[in-house]
């Protein structure tokens, strides 16, 4: 096989991911949200609002309306064929919403907070493997995109969330459903957590930093006893202005209880920073060649 027809795969296996995604997506909102009266954030939010003031008004057909003048100014800015997998998943996810709108109301639970926390999770898994197919759903995520083009020390994270509490609020204002609001953004939040690990996978490994007169010592011990690899590093105290050296260790998540026990049975006044990290290669950890996350 060439890898022209390599390619022509893969895109073919991204875009069917994205599509998947989307119905996952359209699921939580449809079979979750919708049942109880709770939005989504961003521009499928703001459908569910004129769907819930003119029920006439679809909302996967709203949502495509809307993200045409969007879609026009990024296909201007970064080209068709940037933005075709975002387009996929746009018209995807609108598409399902209709169509299990169609299919008739499928309550699964009546109860707020179920429909928050499940509701986030089952959003957030379909925005995690639209998102992992490099799409999007449009609407916030490409606005975001556009404005960080011009000012990219905006965070993107921060600034979509800014504009879901917009619609959140604007929600709660219009049908002073105030406590359905609150339940919104338990989902959103849901939702964002559950898009990470999606994304990123739950973080099995521990960055750790060292500080300690005693480096030489811990790093034989942890060489010896937990077969890792360290890293060193030449450090400068800003305070002392000695020279120090810092150990630089990346060990499985079980073996934190055994790194700690070293460390604290060779230098208890040892400088310690431990971290969650993700995506973790090379040897005894995942093989970047066969990585298929987002960013391939």
């Amino acid at each position: 096989m060439d890898d022209r027809s390599k390619e022509i795969i893969k895109t073919i296996y991204a875009y069917l991911r994205i599509v998947f995604g989307a119905a996952i997506y359209a699921a939580g909102i449809q079979w979750l949200y919708k049942p109880v009266g709770m939005v989504s954030g961003g521009v499928t939010g703001i459908a569910m609002i004129a769907n819930m003031l003119v029920p006439r008004v679809q909302v996967g057909t709203f949502i495509i309306i809307a993200n045409v003048p969007i879609f026009i100014i990024a296909l201007k800015k970064f080209g068709f064929r940037f933005m075709m997998s975002s387009i996929v998943g746009m018209i995807a996810a609108s598409l399902f919403i209709d169509l299990f709108a169609a299919v008739g109301r499928v309550g699964v639970t009546d109860d707020p907070v179920l429909a928050a926390v499940f509701g986030g999770f089952v959003t957030g898994v379909g925005m995690g493997v639209i998102f992992s197919g490099e799409g999007t759903s449009g609407g916030v995520d490409v606005i975001a995109t556009i404005i960080r083009q011009k000012r990219p020390y905006i965070n993107m994270g921060t600034f979509v969330l800014v504009l879901d509490a917009v619609v959140v609020a604007a929600y709660a204002l219009i049908f002073k459903r105030y406590h359905m609001a609150m339940y919104t953004i338990v989902a959103v939040f849901i939702s964002s957590k559950v898009i990470d690990t999606v994304l990123y996978g739950i973080s099995q490994s521990k960055l750790c930093h060292i500080i300690s007169e005693y480096s030489d010592e811990i790093k034989t011990e942890i060489v010896k006893t937990l077969h890792r690899g360290v890293t060193l590093l030449d450090g400068k105290g800003a305070f002392s202005g000695q020279d120090k050296q810092v150990l630089l260790c990346v060990v499985k998540r079980q073996q934190i209880v055994q790194i700690r026990r070293i460390i604290k049975g060779i230098d208890q006044k040892a400088f310690v920073i431990i971290s969650d990290t993700r995506n973790v290669f090379g040897e005894g950890f995942g093989s970047l060649a066969s990585d298929k996350k987002i960013g391939d």
